[in-house]
């Protein structure tokens, strides 16, 4: 039985991992021919997602990491077409007195920037470094062997380790980016409710963290534009909400790690072998 269930986990590991190849090879055709948001984002969360099953599952070689490095570069350079999308939208939200009309000139900065890099973006999507890139992504998917260790476990290895609740924007940023590739390995678990609960807690956290992440970038080009908060009402509310945002992505984090911490709690004393399992996974990610 037990055998049973496990090569039932190792196949539909087997099967997501397909599907996340799959996935990430259909935007590669859409994003050079509409660099929209909804294809810009999912080509960047596929891509997240392969490089981690790549990382993990794939033996290491010279196509391995010219791999792994042609898809961070590509995902970087849609990231930042992403984050001028979303930092438009957010300041044209942006309820403030502007006297010196900072809040319109970033708007417009970041318009003629997007403009910009949307012309600019099939030149690092075209077809000869596509089809290297296609050929690497086969490879990968024949080599990955998504047998070789239960992803759940693998994933809470992978969860940030925090040395205490006090962290500073560094740290938290680094930790949102463990979070992702630990919550991706967890997809691959099966449908269990230990997965799923994990997934849910760490996707909470990341969001908030990406909240904050986002509003602290724009902070960011605001002051190079403006200058500090003494001189731009702009940059002085950018850092007021940046500030209330790091605080709350901080304390999702900390919540999200302590309730997966605590998983291992809501296993019935019946299956105490495995109680010990998930006790010892949350002791090595703490």
């Amino acid at each position: 039985m037990k055998a049973a269930e496990t090569n039932r986990d190792n196949v539909y590991s087997a099967e997501q991992g397909k599907r996340v190849f799959a996935r990430l090879e259909r935007y590669l055709d859409r994003v050079p021919k509409r660099a929209d948001i909804q294809n810009i984002h999912r080509f960047r969360t596929n891509s997240r997602r392969a490089e981690a099953l790549v990382s993990e599952f794939v033996p290491e070689s010279a196509s391995q990491r010219k791999l792994l490095k042609q898809l961070s570069k590509l995902r970087k350079k849609a990231g930042r077409l992403r984050d001028l999308h979303v930092q438009q939208a957010f300041l044209k939200e942006l309820k403030m007195p502007d006297r010196l009309n900072h809040r319109a000139q970033l708007i417009e900065r970041l318009r003629e920037e997007h403009e910009l890099r949307v012309r600019k973006i099939g030149q690092s999507f075209d077809p000869d470094r596509l089809k290297k890139l296609r050929k690497r992504l086969r490879r990968a998917r024949a080599e990955a062997k998504f047998s070789a260790m239960d992803p759940l476990e693998l994933a809470f290895k992978r969860l940030p380790k925090l040395e205490s609740a006090a962290l500073d924007e560094q740290q938290l940023h680094a930790a949102r980016i463990a979070a992702k590739r630990a919550r991706y390995l967890a997809e691959l678990a099966g449908d269990n409710g230990e997965a799923k609960e994990f997934i849910e807690q760490l996707k909470k956290a990341q969001d908030e963290i990406g909240h904050w992440h986002d509003v602290l970038k724009l902070e960011q080009r605001a002051e190079k534009l403006f200058g500090g908060v003494h001189d731009s009402a702009l940059v002085s509310a950018l850092q007021n909400i940046s500030g209330a945002r790091f605080r709350r992505a901080t304390h999702a984090l900390v919540a999200a790690l302590s309730a997966i911490e605590d998983l291992g709690s809501k296993t019935p004393p019946a299956k105490a072998s495995k109680a010990e399992v998930v006790a010892a996974r949350a002791t090595a990610a703490a």
